[in-house]
């Protein structure tokens, strides 16, 4: 591996971290980069959860330090989410990947209205939901997300973010912090299944960490919104440029080499 390459997954990490840690989206600028890397769209998938991993170790620790975090109630709705996500990877895996890359476009391209999605400007916290047990409702819904982000991964936090607010009462801040524990969580199951498939390359993965832990520790600890804008409109460009190639308008490697002549 060459030194911009190793350069290209750290600096990638960093934002990807960041942009993870406060909402969601990130797993875009990953999957593009281990593409643009060499990697097939299903290794590229499985690799990507070891930085998820890592990057959410940190910021479950920075919110459980600001005593921001609901132990109990985030384990338990993660259970339904772990078993969503074995489900969801293992899915992942089986498909055949002319049809997986068609999908993960498609699914990209979706998010882009979710770049437009703004929770923080009317999901507050329901003291009235927060009081209630965990029903049925609930543990479908977070199953049903778990499979979704033990397949893609690709924007699952506005999903919990949603469904944490809506549909369990919590507050953003909070709602926040039990995203990033509940994705911890089955990730670690969805990446066992993935590990089992051969599909992970666990030197890009680690290193690609290595910029995660550092963008989710200084996203944690900041509540900047400073260039959200600009944020927005580079994933959204990054998005349009990925599914036009996993669709099979272009080819960026060809791309890259013709200009580099």
């Amino acid at each position: 591996m060459s030194w911009p390459d190793i350069t290209a997954l750290i600096v990638s990490g960093v934002f990807v971290g960041f942009i993870n840690t406060l909402a969601g989206g990130g797993t875009i600028i990953s999957l593009t980069v281990f593409l643009l890397l060499g990697l097939p769209i299903d290794i590229a998938n499985g690799t990507n959860r070891i930085a998820v991993i890592l990057q959410n170790i940190t910021s479950v620790q920075a919110f459980h330090q600001k005593k921001v975090m609901s132990w109990k109630k985030g384990i338990l709705l993660a259970i339904p989410a772990v078993v969503g996500s074995v489900i969801g990877a293992q899915l992942a895996v089986d498909i055949d990947r002319e049809s997986f890359e068609k999908a993960i476009a498609v699914v990209m391209l979706l998010m882009i209205f979710f770049m437009f999605f703004k929770p923080s400007q009317f999901l507050n916290g329901r003291e009235d939901l927060l009081k209630r047990k965990i029903d049925w409702k609930q543990v479908l819904i977070f199953f049903l997300i778990g499979i979704y982000g033990g397949m893609f991964q690709v924007g699952v936090g506005y999903f919990l973010l949603a469904a944490l607010v809506l549909g369990v009462g919590f507050d953003l801040v909070k709602a926040n912090a039990i995203k990033v524990l509940i994705v911890l969580i089955y990730t670690f199951f969805a990446l066992a299944v993935f590990v089992m498939n051969d599909a992970v390359n666990w030197q890009y993965g680690l290193i690609h960490a290595i910029g995660n832990v550092i963008g989710a520790y200084v996203a944690s600890h900041m509540a900047v919104k400073k260039g959200v804008v600009f944020v927005k409109w580079v994933i959204i460009v990054v998005i349009i440029l990925t599914s036009a190639q996993l669709l099979g308008f272009y080819d960026l490697n060809d791309l890259l080499s013709a200009i580099l002549r």
